[in-house]
């Protein structure tokens, strides 16, 4: 049995490609798997807030590590971190904004990569703990087309970002499921999809 943590990052809540291709994944899996859990996160109702100042001191260790405020500042970023650490599979809708990830997406990978939570330094230097076998498939929506080759290619700072912010935390098996074309008319949006 395996635990899935399926995350949508769009602010659509309607209308939204990533989060529709998602959900048809989701339930197709769970149909052929259906002893496995899914913990489901909606980033686009409630993302974590951005780091501010007194966060980053809180997380970092420059300030009273163990306090009551220390804790009470981090305790959403460690439930974050504790969902994405217990799940054997991690699926994540993410829609293309500004050739890059969503606000709220973005916060939530600021609340993901801590040191001594999901990644540490030593005498042999960084090290991602991620637990061995992790898996995560990235489903995108994006207006354009961005695949490798295409004239539009050098503008994807998603994907790269994505598998970039990842690997650093150990989670190096991505699958990238991109939906391209989506705003390009209706033959290429339907391509994007179906591809």
């Amino acid at each position: 049995m395996a635990r899935i943590l399926h995350i949508d990052a769009s602010p659509r809540l309607e209308r939204s490609h990533s989060r529709t291709l998602a959900r048809e994944f989701i339930e197709a899996w769970k149909k052929a798997h259906p002893a496995d859990t899914v913990v489901y996160r909606d980033l686009g109702k409630k993302a974590p807030p951005p780091p501010s100042d007194e966060w980053i001191a809180a997380a970092y260790g420059f300030v009273a590590p163990g306090s009551p405020r220390t804790k009470a500042l981090l305790r959403e970023s460690d439930e974050r971190i504790d969902e994405v650490l217990a799940a054997d599979r991690v699926v994540i809708s993410a829609p293309m904004h500004n050739f890059n990830v969503s606000t709220a997406l973005k916060s939530w990978i600021d609340a993901l990569v801590r040191p001594k939570r999901t990644f540490e330094s030593g005498p042999s230097g960084l090290k991602g703990l991620s637990p061995a076998g992790q898996k995560a498939l990235v489903i995108t929506a994006r207006g354009g087309i961005y695949a490798p080759g295409s004239p539009w290619a050098a503008y994807d700072h998603q994907e790269p970002a994505l598998r970039t912010v990842f690997g650093f935390i150990g989670l190096t098996d991505l699958t990238f499921g991109n939906a391209e074309g989506i705003t390009l008319g209706e033959e290429a949006k339907t391509k994007g999809v179906e591809g």
